[in-house]
């Protein structure tokens, strides 16, 4: 499978390019081609997979299907427009001192190998090796966080190495388990790690070996969708690491995680026949949603504002596969896209902002409309479709999942109301003055990089009103192959 081996191998090569020329000034431009080129390659594929189907290659190491692939696709995606992002922008840190040439090779180097290591994490078979790539992402993410070298940033990437470390640990040790459950069947010649093949064996796995795994594999990889109260570590992260490394964190890294704990949940669900693995997810996702709601309105750092909307996203998320049912997972699936998209939009508007500005200080950002006015409308229009504003892809999401919410598991209704309408409230009163205040700055030196916050907006708009019939298609598949 060609196109599967150039969107693992262009990545890794363009690490390993840039690690040595990533300090020159063409090393922006290598970035952004080096992305476009895993972003065709991973068209291919899906051109490939729409066409023949879910494939097994390489001794049955990597599969392919309709849940993974998608996401494959809004990785390479929003990895691509990052990366053109990110090219005005590390040239203006370059020119305020922040980036050394020693710096910048870091950082080219390290973006291209974080996106290996989550399309390694995406597209493998291999539980364990889900295991290793996600710890590889978070290697080259406390790398990226710490690029300034900053007592901050050095904080924060040691904070989010040794919560995630923990975190990856208890993963580890549900990975284990699940050996052990498969071991038991196929016995110690035959037993694998391969999703394939416990899946064809899922109703036989020992209910209690499955039933500790899971609790492990939630806590662990939970830990990296950023639940509560496992979620410290992303604030501070964001806060005080590079605005682009805040888009794919947000809107990648989170969804690499979440995709590993739908992957278990379906063996779980099998195993147990009982909806243990949904209501353990629904009472994570409820409890991330609610206090990361409440914490969004104490919140004076924007970038550390729009982390904990990625925490109460992701709480939603979970909460509404923990739902399960065709419906409640179409809507999962649809609420992934659309937040990958619009959050790191919002982020590529922050980015812009905070230069100009000098500061993360909310308060001390005002008049963007009158700095820039795409930069304004920009930010004004992402964060309208963050917030599930119609006729947004997020409120056709969220509507889906209140509703179906409302049917299913009425009594979580006002806590789920609640909640939106708090973190609606809270950035809003923040997000206006920022935008439309009185402000003495100038216009920006280098103008910035917006297309790809107006591509990302458009596309948010667009799932909101139309789906395409073969995204619709993909969404329809996973969601049955979710179950529950």
């Amino acid at each position: 499978m060609y196109a599967l081996f150039f969107v693992l191998a262009i990545p890794l090569l363009g690490g390993a390019i840039l690690a040595f020329t990533g300090h020159r000034d063409f090393a922006r431009n290598i970035n952004v081609v080096f992305s476009l080129g895993t972003f065709i390659a991973a068209c291919v594929l899906t051109a490939q997979i729409i066409s023949d189907g879910p494939i097994l290659v390489w001794d049955k190491q990597f599969f392919i299907d309709p849940l993974n692939v998608f996401l494959v696709t809004l990785t390479c995606f929003v990895g691509f427009t990052t990366a053109i992002f990110s090219r005005p922008y590390m040239r203006i840190e370059q020119d305020h001192g922040k980036m050394t040439p020693t710096r910048m090779r870091l950082y080219h180097s390290m973006y291209q190998l974080f996106n290996f290591t989550m399309l390694l994490g995406l597209t493998t078979n291999n539980l364990g090796i889900v295991w290793v790539s996600m710890e590889a992402a978070t290697l080259t993410t406390v790398l990226l966080v710490s690029v300034y070298r900053t007592a901050a940033s050095l904080e924060a990437a040691w904070k989010y190495f040794i919560l995630c470390g923990v975190g990856i640990a208890q993963a580890l040790f549900g990975t284990v388990l699940l050996y052990m459950a498969a071991e038991k069947v196929l016995g110690p010649e035959s037993a694998t790690l391969l999703w394939t093949s416990l899946n064809a064996i899922k109703g036989q796995l020992d209910p209690s070996i499955i039933t500790l795994a899971f609790a492990f594999l939630l806590i662990g990889y939970g830990t990296k969708v950023g639940m509560v109260p496992l979620h410290s570590w992303l604030p501070d992260a964001h806060a005080e690491g590079p605005t682009p490394v805040s888009a794919v964190l947000s809107g990648l890294l989170l969804n690499m995680a979440m995709y590993a704990v739908l992957r278990c949940k379906v063996l779980t669900d099998g195993a147990l026949h009982s909806p243990m693995a949904g209501q353990l997810m629904m009472g994570f996702g409820l409890l991330s949603l609610v206090v990361a709601a409440f914490f969004l309105s104490r919140q004076k750092d924007v970038k550390r504002m729009f982390s904990y909307s990625s925490i109460e996203h992701m709480g939603l998320i979970t909460f509404a596969f923990g739902m399960g049912g065709s419906i409640a997972n179409f809507a999962g699936l649809l609420h992934m896209t659309v937040h990958s998209l619009i959050k790191s939009a919002v982020f590529f508007t922050v980015g812009h902002a905070t230069q100009k500005a000098g500061t993360q200080v909310m308060s001390e950002i005002r008049g963007l409309i009158k700095i820039n006015p795409t930069v304004g409308w920009g930010l004004m229009l992402s964060v309208m479709a963050v917030l599930g504003m119609p006729p947004f892809g997020v409120f056709a999401s969220e509507f889906l999942i209140l509703t179906t919410a409302m049917r299913e598991q009425p009594w979580s209704t006002p806590f789920l109301l609640i909640s939106l309408g708090v973190a609606f409230a809270s950035i809003l009163v923040r997000v206006l003055p920022m935008v439309f205040g009185e402000t003495s700055l100038k216009p920006l030196l280098h103008p910035p990089a917006l297309v790809p916050v107006f591509v990302h907006i458009g596309m948010g708009l667009v799932l909101g009103l139309y789906i395409p019939p073969y995204l619709n298609g993909w969404y329809v598949q996973a969601a049955m192959m979710l179950g529950g």
